[in-house]
């Protein structure tokens, strides 16, 4: 619970604000807000059923951001995503008609089930910030963050996501089943009203863009970002592992760590921070071989041992 009482004032009311709707997720929650604050994206994999969709919701309704939803299925077009111009006859001209990622926080559900092409629709826009319709590039509001959620690749009907789409998201976690009681306080909380309709937000849109700009303020020492590096090196020379961690995957879990140490009052990042962050900043930008997979290891249970086996830099 360390992790938890040095909460900014500010950041503490976002998460317990969400805590009303999403009930015993207190990691998924925080790493949902870290991913927001660093101005990366989110990848929920996890069967149906256990909130993935409804913490999207309770986030945008937290900072009082345009909400929209995708919901990703096996005929979707890139143009359903990002939108198309049509020919507008009374002024002559074409007209862009927006698509659903014209908003401040996105929800992709359901991503793997749509065709690789529609999948990479989203790359530009999660990358650049940016949408090409047409051969006209248009800027995205900010601020843009996307929660992708996905089924378990075992489920039938479903796309992996390719590498590059992969590497994109900065965090990739999974919510899991709750407790025994807190299902129970899931009904309870259900019985009447849904907590989400009641749900008011804490933040504004401009205090968010400003939160975002502070973060990148927080000082990253040169022995920090050699153990970022270290880390990485390591799982592209690890037994287990075909494809290690690109570059991105470096400044990702810096970024990370950034927002991590501001949301904890912290104006420089420390060892610990990137400890916390790097299985699920790490774990999906690596491919395991097929042998290591054969003997049932996980990227999570590799990157975990990774960092254990790094030296941690000394703090002076």
């Amino acid at each position: 619970m360390e992790r938890y009482e040095t909460l900014q004032p500010i950041i503490a009311r976002v998460i317990e604000n969400i805590e009303k709707v999403i009930i015993g997720k207190r990691d998924v929650t925080t790493l949902s807000f870290v991913a927001l604050l660093a101005g990366g994206h989110v990848l929920l994999e996890d069967v149906p059923g256990v909130g993935k969709t409804m913490l999207v919701r309770a986030l945008a309704k937290s900072v009082n951001a345009h909400f929209k939803r995708i919901q990703f299925t096996p005929d979707l077009l890139p143009s359903d995503v990002t939108g198309v111009s049509i020919y507008n006859q009374k002024e002559m001209q074409f007209e862009y008609k927006p698509g659903p990622i014209m908003g401040n926080i996105i929800l992709a559900d359901e991503i793997n089930r749509t065709s690789p092409k529609t999948q990479s629709a989203l790359l530009e826009a999660m990358e650049e910030g940016n949408i090409t319709v047409d051969g006209v590039t248009r800027p995205l509001p900010r601020p843009f963050f996307v929660m992708a959620t996905q089924n378990p690749i075992e489920y039938e009907g479903t796309y992996p996501l390719p590498e590059a789409q992969l590497d994109r998201f900065l965090l990739k976690m999974k919510i899991g089943y709750p407790t025994f009681l807190e299902e129970i306080e899931v009904l309870s909380r259900a019985e009447k009203v849904p907590p989400i309709d009641e749900l008011q937000s804490v933040i504004t849109v401009e205090e968010l863009l400003s939160l975002q700009q502070k973060v990148k303020d927080v000082y990253v020492d040169e022995s920090i970002k050699r153990y970022i590096v270290e880390i990485v090196q390591r799982s592209r020379s690890n037994e287990s592992v075909y494809l290690g961690v690109s570059p991105r995957g470096s400044v990702a879990l810096m970024k990370a760590a950034q927002a991590y140490a501001f949301m904890h009052g912290r104006t420089f990042v420390i060892p610990d921070d990137v400890q916390f962050l790097a299985p699920y900043v790490l774990s999906h930008r690596i491919i395991l071989k097929p042998e290591a997979k054969f003997d049932g290891l996980v990227a999570e249970d590799i990157i975990a041992k990774i960092v254990a086996r790094t030296p941690v830099p000394i703090q002076r």
